[in-house]
């Protein structure tokens, strides 16, 4: 393991530069939150979803996130179309495949996605992971559950079986490319609390690879992590455990004035 907690931003003063237009076929639980967190950090959200749009919208894009929380069947063919689409414009593409293992019909959909779309990035709980790589895993609806197997493991079988990124959020952030991993031990007890609060992760991925370039992919990623968990720590200072509410406003309010210095200062980042 290289020497734990030293770390330099690259890519969050690009984002707040270039303003990338980020994509979202989102959920009807995040939606707003995902936007007036992508707008809080400086870029720019579009929150479309209709397949007749799935192929001019990308085209406007800096990357797409596609998220499955509130899944519709007719939404299934739009994501497909818009994958697709910024596959053959080369723009990155984020999965976060939202209870992937409490339903058939959601593991199926994934299962889809996955087949038929090359990700750049896959984010999700452990649970949502584990269901991915195939490993035992008691999940919880939507939440994260609990397992037997390393996290390290699980990323690595993700990232590897997929050709992606994989990005696992919990106590400790666990990010692979297959090769390379990543460990982060930032964050807050307020975020498992805070609905979309993973959503709206997935989303800044987006952003953060949207202004990347594919040998640096990994590095946005881990960046991507580290503003906003760092983020969440600033958000819930001088905070009881029962504001939820205040911590929600507090984080889009940190995610727009965090700074390259302080990210730096706090951040805990190793990799093995």
């Amino acid at each position: 393991m290289t020497t734990p907690f030293s770390y330099q931003t690259q890519y969050l003063q690009k984002i707040r530069q270039i303003n990338p237009l980020v994509h979202n076929i989102t959920n009807i639980v995040a939606a707003n939150f995902s936007a007036n967190g992508l707008l809080a950090l400086g870029a720019s959200p579009i929150m479309a979803a209709a397949i007749e749009e799935m192929e001019s919208v990308p085209n406007l894009s800096s990357a797409v996130v596609i998220n499955i929380g509130t899944l519709i069947g007719k939404e299934v063919d739009a994501m497909l179309l818009a994958g697709k689409t910024a596959n053959r414009l080369g723009i990155p593409v984020v999965l976060d495949p939202v209870g992937v293992g409490a339903t058939p019909f959601r593991h199926q959909t994934v299962e889809k996605l996955l087949s038929e779309i090359q990700f750049t990035a896959i984010r999700g709980n452990a649970g949502e992971l584990a269901t991915l790589a195939n490993v035992d895993w008691h999940a919880k609806g939507v939440d994260a559950g609990e397992g037997r197997h390393s996290l390290q493991e699980i990323a690595r079988k993700v990232a590897t079986q997929y050709k992606t990124l994989a990005a696992i959020s919990g106590e400790t952030d666990v990010i692979s490319n297959g090769l390379q991993t990543a460990l982060l031990q930032n964050g807050t007890p307020m975020f498992p609390k805070t609905t979309a609060s993973g959503c709206l992760l997935s989303a800044i991925c987006g952003a953060f690879l949207a202004v990347a370039n594919k040998e640096s992919y990994f590095a946005a990623l881990v960046e991507a992590f580290t503003i906003y968990t760092v983020a969440g720590e600033l958000a819930t200072r001088e905070l009881r455990p029962t504001q939820h509410g205040q911590f929600a406003v507090n984080l889009l309010d940190q995610l727009g004035e965090i700074t390259p210095e302080t990210v730096e200062k706090l951040a805990k980042v190793a990799y093995v």
